[in-house]
């Protein structure tokens, strides 16, 4: 089993490929397709072995010493299980030349593309690198996925490609909780007009090419060693240092946190079980596509949030214990771009995959803040 995970430097990717490396793949099939044991043993068999290939491009949208951080993690992890193979190549998933060597040197069974620019209120800032990576990064991966299917036996191709959207594509919606039932088309950010192209794009390449496709909309993600220009994140950097942070929307708007274990969990499920291909009365495929949400489904206020992640770094040591809290927050306005509320309808999940987000999000801070005291001393 050949897996491709682009932008594996990542937060999220990072999370995704160390799970990989400690061999839990086969037995989330298992729980998945509902295999008895003898099942069981056949596919921990097929299962095994992973080759594993990790693309990224290490930019400096943020500090790039906590992606080489990440990186010397998994090859920590790979060197403990030699029985998987694992390899990094630094590159751009917008550099078409090098995604195609890679599917033509590697032929990827399955393909996680969660290389992505990140950020809602960097797209306002820096639009071009969105298009870039977001749109035609993207592009390539389906082209390069698309190609696949046409070389030699025994290779089949790209078996499913499952690749990272986002709860911004909900945009405005009022309508709570967020259903993936719902018409997201009118973003307010070009990042999530991206995401939504993502999904658009998708869904033609399944049409067109019978590609089995899965989209994931993330809410919120967070965890140790995570995107340093996430809420948590920045706040505790400023913090830290003194300083006052901003809570946007005078501390009204309310997060759908997911702790990044749970994010892989989902991801790796997924990836277990592609949509299924199948003909349309008039001969042609019916699309085999699929989008979910993977959100904690229990929507914090801003103010609660803020509230817990001082008490776990007081808790940790990264603060005082008589730390003024009250001292260092402002209350501000909204900020273009942003929404109010991201809230999950993640039934859908639950229902196909047995899974459901389950880490709290003091307890997922309470990890936050251990690693922090410990990244940082």
């Amino acid at each position: 089993m050949n897996i491709l995970v682009t932008g594996s430097a990542g937060f999220i990717g990072a999370n995704l490929v160390l799970r990989l490396l400690d061999g839990h793949f086969a037995e989330l099939q298992s729980i998945v397709h509902g295999f008895d044991g003898s099942q069981y043993a056949a596919q921990a068999a097929t299962f095994a072995s992973l080759n594993i290939l990790g693309l990224d491009n290490l930019n400096d949208y943020y500090d790039p010493s906590l992606k080489q951080y990440r990186l010397r993690l998994i090859e920590a992890k790979a060197k403990e299980h030699p029985e998987h193979s694992y390899r990094f190549v630094k590159g751009d998933i917008a550099d078409k030349a090098l995604v195609d060597s890679l599917f033509e040197e590697f032929k990827p069974d399955i393909v996680v593309n969660l290389a992505a620019q990140a950020g809602v209120r960097y797209s306002i800032e820096n639009p071009d690198a969105y298009i870039n990576s977001n749109m035609l990064g993207f592009y390539n991966i389906l082209e390069a996925c698309r190609h696949s299917m046409h070389q030699e036996s025994p290779y089949t191709g790209v078996q499913h490609l499952v690749y990272a959207s986002s709860s911004s594509v909900y945009g405005g919606n009022t309508k709570v909780p967020f259903s993936t039932d719902d018409r997201v088309d009118n973003p307010v950010s070009l990042y999530a007009a991206t995401k939504k192209s993502n999904e658009l794009f998708a869904h033609c390449y399944s049409k067109l090419y019978d590609i089995p496709t899965t989209g994931l909309r993330f809410f919120t993600v967070y965890g140790p060693a995570g995107r340093p220009d996430m809420a948590y994140f920045g706040f505790t950097n400023k913090l830290l240092k003194g300083e006052t942070i901003k809570i946007f929307n005078y501390g009204n708007c309310r997060r759908d946190f997911t702790y990044v274990d749970d994010i892989v969990e989902g991801i790796m499920r997924v990836m277990a079980k592609a949509p299924a291909r199948s003909k349309g009365s008039d001969g042609l495929p019916v699309p085999p596509y699929a989008i979910y949400n993977i959100g904690g489904g229990q929507p914090e206020n801003l103010l609660d949030f803020v509230n817990i992640l001082q008490e776990e770094l007081v808790a940790a040591g990264v603060l005082p214990q008589d730390f003024d809290f009250e001292a260092h927050k402002q209350l501000v306005p909204m900020q273009p771009g942003d929404v109010p509320t991201t809230y999950a309808d993640a039934s859908a999940l639950e229902r196909d995959f047995g899974f459901k987000p389950r880490i709290t999000l003091r307890e997922g801070l309470r990890q936050f803040a251990r690693w922090y005291k410990e990244y940082y001393g």
